[in-house]
């Protein structure tokens, strides 16, 4: 399965499943990433981290640690 960190810039993706437990997961969801949700990949850092994304009509910049337990498709 594809995460959040391996998708490309500009592709739109639908939230399929969160992986980590308690308070990572928790913290996720509460910037909006739940499942079922589309999320587009704005920009990435010229390191690679934090990732720019949009979800929910509003822009986020997560760490790629968080991206990685993003399950997309």
């Amino acid at each position: 399965m594809k995460t959040l960190k391996e998708t490309a810039i500009g592709e739109t993706v639908k939230v399929v499943k969160l992986n980590g437990d308690g308070p990572v997961k928790r913290r996720i969801m509460d910037m909006g990433l739940t499942k079922g949700v589309e999320v587009t990949v704005r920009k990435v850092a010229p390191i690679g981290d934090p990732i720019e994304i949009t979800v929910r009509g509003y822009e986020l910049s997560i760490r790629k640690s968080e991206a990685e337990l993003v399950e997309v498709a």
